[in-house]
């Protein structure tokens, strides 16, 4: 064996042993007990049964599969709405200030998840300083409810997200040259005709990987749900947790997590398929 294969293997060796370690086996051991019965004391029995997977497909649980593509959705749309009108913007701004404004999308990932969306109930709740101020100015006349419903739940996922969208569509806006938009503003080209005439074609395959980045986390982000929606609607992640914390029926709740896998699988390989079309597009 030659001594670049050596160091080959000696360099992926922890690569592979984290992967095989923390992700495949306790994949394969989620796998194995989705095909296990529960009892009544919260064990598991270890008898082949798929009648798990049949479960699934109740009316009851596919609500909450068609609620959390839903909820996932709206995210990755409000997302790509605010998304794009900010790094339009920071494009134009100076080197430098770009940077600053780019570091300030990032600060908020320096502190834990929870503590931002107890924050976010500060904020959102009657008595918060949103409404506050809404009262103060004479906007409204009585205070809004924005947390325990669908509102909350958007205004938390989007806060999360949001940064996972902006990202990829800044890398792609990047690469835009400066001359195919003088060439458009030249032309008599609209703002708004340049941008989905130019822009969007061009930041199709950061488009494409900041929704898949919104998407699928947005399926399972169950901390939001508990504490800005109440715990008043149940969606993928919040149906794991209650599996195999509340009801200890850990056989149903790996199947469930098994199918999100698969969903989570699914749209990787879709976006693998039509990621090299996308770029042909944005390169074109």
């Amino acid at each position: 064996m030659s001594n670049k294969k050596i160091w080959k293997i000696f360099f992926l060796a922890p690569i592979i042993i984290y992967v095989a370690l923390l992700i495949a086996l306790p994949l394969c051991y989620i796998l194995l007990i989705s095909f296990f019965k529960s009892d009544y004391y919260g064990g598991m029995i270890s008898t082949f049964t798929i009648q798990n997977y049949i479960d699934v497909f109740d009316q009851v649980y596919v609500s909450v599969f068609l609620k959390s593509i839903l909820i996932a959705g709206i995210t990755t749309i409000i997302c790509i709405l605010i998304s794009y009108p900010f790094v339009i913007a920071v494009s134009h701004k100076h080197p430098r200030t770009q940077k600053i404004l780019m570091t300030l999308v990032m600060v908020p990932f320096l502190t834990n998840s929870l503590i931002r969306m107890y924050g976010w109930l500060v904020l959102l709740r009657k008595s918060g300083v949103i409404n506050q101020v809404l009262l103060g100015t004479g906007i409204i006349s009585e205070p809004l409810s924005l947390m325990y419903n669908i509102p909350g739940i958007l205004i938390g996922m989007v806060y999360t997200l949001l940064p996972f969208m902006i990202l990829p569509l800044y890398s792609s806006v990047s690469t835009i040259e400066p001359y195919l938009l003088e060439a458009a503003s030249d032309l008599g080209a609209s703002k708004i005709k340049t941008f989905f005439k130019i822009i969007v074609p061009q930041t199709l395959p950061g488009l494409f990987n900041g929704s898949l980045m919104v998407f699928t986390p947005a399926l399972g982000y169950f901390f939001i749900i508990d504490i800005l929606g109440g715990g008043k609607m149940m969606i993928l992640g919040n149906l794991i947790k209650n599996q195999f914390l509340t009801a200890r029926n850990w056989p149903f709740g790996a199947a469930i997590s098994i199918i999100l896998v698969l969903i989570t699988s699914l749209i990787i390989l879709a976006y693998r398929k039509l990621g090299g079309k996308m770029d042909d597009l944005g390169g074109a």
